[in-house]
């Protein structure tokens, strides 16, 4: 979980893009990687087969500073195929929240649903099942896309979907802040942040946003 050292006035915070090969994990991150500052972001690192598909994990560190307390958001993805599941689980352990990139192409319905159980799963092995899920379908260009209305929820009708074209960078932005929003919000009502560090979500979302260079996505 969350690492808070408040005598340096620091928080480590860990979000993690899941989902099926090949579905935009990568993609997302390397959108929103070129949506920071250079002087504000680390390296990506990628280690891709011959085929483009991860095969270990991205890192994405963001430092900033608001009301005097520094915050470094690290993002990671994971590899989607079935036989780098150890992997998978030495990159989900201690995340704050979770991205699940979905593929909204109609063949891929089963690979989205055995992931998604395979995420469930892994989050309760790790006690982590109560930390925020956000669910982003990709690939929303494509001419046989599902239709919205009648994509694989994943047992919540009310479960709230973003789309995305993470090629062209459309939805990659909003899909992050909905995610640093959900990982803030649980984290002060598991730890008061708001009360111990003087440090609403409004100011800690604006900061952010101002960082990345999207501040249009904070209401």
């Amino acid at each position: 979980m969350s690492m808070i050292n408040y005598a340096s006035r620091e928080i480590n915070c860990k979000l993690v893009y899941y989902g099926p090969p090949l579905s935009g994990k990568t993609t997302n991150l390397r959108a929103l990687h070129a949506k920071v500052d250079k002087l504000n972001r680390g390296r990506l690192m990628t280690l891709d087969t011959r085929d483009d598909r991860t095969l270990f994990f991205d890192l994405l560190p963001i430092f900033f500073r608001t009301s005097s307390f520094s915050f470094r958001i690290k993002v990671y993805t994971v590899p989607g195929q079935p036989v780098h599941e150890a992997t998978r689980k030495v990159v989900l352990a201690g995340a704050d929240g979770v991205v699940f990139v979905a593929d909204s192409s109609p063949d891929q319905r089963e690979a989205n649903r055995a992931s998604w159980h395979n995420l469930t799963a892994n989050l309760k092995a790790f006690a982590l099942d109560k930390i925020p899920i956000v669910l982003q379908y990709n690939k929303r260009d494509l001419e046989n896309a599902v239709p919205i209305d009648q994509v694989d929820r994943f047992g919540d009708p009310n479960r709230k979907i973003l789309e995305a074209r993470a090629k062209e960078g459309i939805g990659v932005a909003q899909t992050f802040f909905e995610l640093v929003g959900n990982a803030w919000n649980h984290l002060d009502r598991d730890l008061g942040l708001e009360k111990k560090l003087g440090i609403d979500a409004q100011a800690f979302r604006k900061s952010l946003a101002e960082h990345v260079g999207v501040t249009e996505t904070i209401a």
